[in-house]
C-alpha cells in the first residue's frame, strides 16, 4: 500500500517511488495478487484481475488424522479437502460466487477478513462436510471468508507488461498460487536475465489481455463465471458466456441469420459452425466425443475443398505500418524478405535474437512507405508492442491499429475466382492477379483490398472491406454466391482445413519455445537477406542440416472415432515420442 507511482522513462520503467523514499530499479515485477490490478494502473499497466469471495472452515485436531494427509479435491461437492495443524480444512469453490470490491481493494485492506454470507454457503458447505463425515463430528475452530482474484479466462497473468519494458508481472494465479507459483517464479527468472522465457507462455502471457476487460461491470460478471469454472467439466470447445454478444465484426447479424453458432475468440464474437436452415444454432450437451454440429462441420470443410466458402474473420489483428522507414524496419523484424515489390502479400515469422518464433504474420507491402501487418487475435496486443519495440528511435515508422477499420470476408475455394470475378472489373486471371498479389479492385459501390492467399489451401482471397461498406460487398458475395453453390463456413472448418494442408497456428502447434526450422517453416526464412532479428542463429541451425532433436510432423490417425485435442501423447513401438 506503500506505493504511490511507478518511475518510468522512455518507456521503460527506473524504479519505484514510495512513502519511504526512491528506489531505482532496472526491472520491477508486480506479484501483488488481488492487488496488481490497482498497482499496475498507477503505472498504466492493464492487470484485469478480480477479488471474489473465498471460503473455508478448520477444524480441531484429529486424532485419527495421519500424517502426511493427501490434499484431496471433489469437484463434485465443490469442496477440498487438506490437513492443517493436524486439522481439517475444508475450502469451497462455489459454482455462483460473490465477486468483492468492484472499484478496488482498499487500501488499508491486508491479510483480512469479510463478513461471511452463510445463508448463502451452508448447503455447499453441508455437501462438502458430508463427503468427510468425520467433519461434522469435531469442534469447528474457525470459520473464514477472505478474497482471492481471479482472471478473465481462469489462466494466470505473466511477463513483460505491452505498456512498459522491463515491467514485469505475475499474478492472476486464480487460487492455485501455491502449486504453480515456484514454475511461474523460475520462468520469469529466465525470461529477465536472459530476455525470453524458457516454455510456452502463449496462454498466459500478459498481452493476450485487453484493456476493456478491466471495464467493471466487465470484471463483475467475468469473475463469476470464471470461479465458476474451477470445479467444473473443462469440455474443449467450451465458450465464456459471460460479457458476450458485444464485439461484434459489421457481419454478425447477417452471419446469424444464416445459422451461425457464436464462439468467443479473443471477445469477438466468431462464427464457429452453421446450422442448416430450420435448425436452431445451439449446442445441445458438451463432450468430448461428437456433438451435433459435426455432420454441419464436415459438410462446410467439404465446400471448401469442391467448391467455393465465405468466412468471417475480421477478428484478425490489422496494423498499418507506415513512414518512410516502415519496409526497413519490418524487412529486419521478419525472416522473410518482405520489403519487395508494392502489391504483395508475404507469409513471414518474426524471430528473437535466440532465433525462436516471437509471431506468424502475413506483411503486405501497399506502396513504398504503406504495409498491412496481419495477425491471429491472441497475438494481437503482442505483434504491436513487437514491432514498437524493434522499431529504432531514429527511424520513421507509425504503426496503427486498424482491426477495427475493415470487415475481413475470405472467400475459398476451386470456385472463388469464378463468385468474385463476377463482382468486379478487375481482372482475377491467374495472370494478372497471381498468387500473392494484392490490390485494392471495386466490388458493388465499394473499392476493397483484394489479397490472393490461403489459409485452407485452396484457390482463394483474403477482402479487407472498410467498415462502413462491410454489408453491402458481404450481401453483393451472397447474391452472387447463389450460382456457385456459396456456402458459409465456420472457425470449426478453418482449423482442420488448415491442419489437413500443415498450416501452422501459432500458440497451438507453434510457439515461443520452437525455431523455424524444427516446425518445418524453414522455407520462409530468407538468410539472403543482409540481416534480420535472429539471423545468426537460423545460420547456424540450418548449416546444421536436418538433424534436429524434435520435430512438428503430421501424423494420421486411422481410426475415425477418437477425436484428439491437445496433449495426447504420441507411442512409437510403445515408447512416447511426443504429444499432440
Amino acid at each position: 500500500g506503500d506505493v504511490y507511482k511507478r518511475q518510468q522513462k522512455n518507456g521503460r520503467v527506473t524504479g519505484v517511488q514510495t512513502a519511504r523514499g526512491e528506489i531505482e530499479a532496472e526491472y520491477v515485477v508486480n506479484c501483488a495478487g488481488m492487488w496488481a490490478r490497482q498497482l499496475g494502473a498507477l503505472a498504466g499497466v492493464n492487470v484485469p484481475n478480480q477479488a471474489a469471495e473465498h471460503y473455508y472452515l478448520i477444524t480441531e485436531e484429529i486424532e485419527t488424522l495421519t500424517s502426511p494427509t493427501p490434499v484431496l479435491e471433489d469437484p463434485s461437492s465443490f469442496g477440498y479437502y487438506r490437513d492443517e495443524m493436524g486439522g481439517l480444512m475444508i475450502g469451497l469453490f462455489e459454482p455462483v460466487c460473490a465477486p468483492w470490491k468492484i472499484e478496488g481493494v482498499p487500501r488499508d485492506f491486508s491479510f483480512g477478513e469479510i463478513s461471511p454470507d452463510w445463508d448463502r454457503m451452508t448447503p455447499y458447505l453441508e455437501t462438502a462436510m458430508s463427503r468427510v463425515p468425520i467433519s461434522n463430528e469435531v469442534v469447528i475452530r474457525k470459520f473464514f471468508c477472505g478474497p482471492e482474484s481471479f482472471t478473465p479466462d481462469l489462466l494466470p497473468i505473466v511477463g513483460e507488461a505491452p505498456e512498459l519494458r522491463n515491467y514485469f508481472v505475475a499474478a492472476g494465479l486464480n487460487s492455485i498460487g501455491i502449486i504453480i507459483g515456484p514454475g511461474l517464479g523460475q520462468i520469469l527468472a529466465h525470461w529477465i536475465i536472459h530476455g525470453t522465457p524458457e516454455a510456452d507462455v502463449t496462454p498466459f502471457h500478459i498481452d493476450r489481455l485487453h484493456r476493456y476487460q478491466n471495464n467493471p461491470e466487465y470484471r463483475r460478471q467475468r469473475t463469476v463465471e470464471s470461479l465458476g469454472l474451477v470445479y467444473r467439466h473443462h469440455y474443449p470447445g467450451r465458450s465464456p458466456e459471460t460479457a458476450r454478444d458485444v464485439k461484434k465484426s459489421p457481419f454478425h447479424d447477417r452471419l446469424k441469420a444464416a445459422g451461425a453458432y457464436f464462439k468467443d475468440v479473443s471477445g469477438w464474437e466468431g462464427a464457429d459452425w452453421y446450422a442448416p436452415p430450420g435448425v436452431e444454432a445451439k449446442v445441445e450437451e458438451l463432450s468430448w466425443g461428437r456433438q451435433g454440429w459435426f455432420e454441419y462441420w464436415k459438410a462446410e470443410h467439404e465446400a471448401a475443398r469442391e467448391g467455393v466458402i465465405l468466412m468471417d474473420m475480421t477478428f484478425m489483428g490489422k496494423f498499418l505500418v507506415q513512414g518512410r522507414d516502415a519496409g526497413r524496419v519490418l524487412d529486419r523484424i521478419s525472416a522473410n524478405h518482405v520489403d519487395g515489390d508494392a502489391g504483395t502479400i508475404t507469409y513471414t515469422q518474426w524471430l528473437n535474437e535466440k532465433g525462436t518464433l516471437e509471431a506468424d504474420v502475413t506483411v503486405t507491402k501497399l506502396a513504398e512507405d504503406r504495409f498491412l501487418v496481419v495477425v491471429t487475435d491472441t497475438m494481437h496486443r503482442h505483434v504491436e508492442t513487437w514491432i514498437k519495440r524493434n522499431t529504432p528511435d531514429d527511424a520513421h515508422a507509425i504503426v496503427t491499429d486498424v482491426t477495427s477499420g475493415y470487415g475481413q470476408l475470405n472467400v475459398q475455394g476451386p470456385r472463388s475466382r469464378e463468385l468474385l470475378q463476377a463482382l468486379t472489373t478487375e481482372d482475377l486471371s491467374n495472370e494478372a492477379f497471381p498468387f500473392r498479389a494484392a490490390r485494392e479492385i471495386d466490388m458493388g459501390f465499394a473499392r476493397v483490398l483484394c489479397v490472393r492467399i490461403t489459409y485452407l489451401g485452396e484457390l482463394g482471397y483474403e477482402l479487407y472491406v472498410p467498415s462502413e461498406h462491410a454489408t453491402h460487398v458481404y450481401d453483393c458475395i451472397v447474391e452472387a454466391g447463389r450460382d456457385v453453390g456459396l456456402k458459409h463456413a465456420g472457425l470449426k472448418a478453418l482449423g482442420s482445413l488448415r491442419m489437413e494442408k500443415a498450416y501452422r497456428d501459432y500458440g497451438h502447434d507453434i510457439d515461443n519455445t520452437d525455431d523455424a526450422y524444427e516446425t518445418g517453416l524453414g522455407w520462409f526464412v530468407d538468410l539472403d537477406k543482409p540481416d534480420f532479428i535472429g539471423k545468426a542463429y537460423c545460420a547456424e541451425r540450418k548449416a546444421q542440416g536436418p538433424a534436429y532433436d524434435r520435430r512438428l510432423l503430421q501424423v494420421l490417425v486411422k481410426d475415425p472415432e477418437p477425436l484428439l485435442y491437445h496433449a495426447e501423447v504420441v507411442y512409437r513401438n510403445d515408447r512416447a515420442v511426443g504429444y499432440v
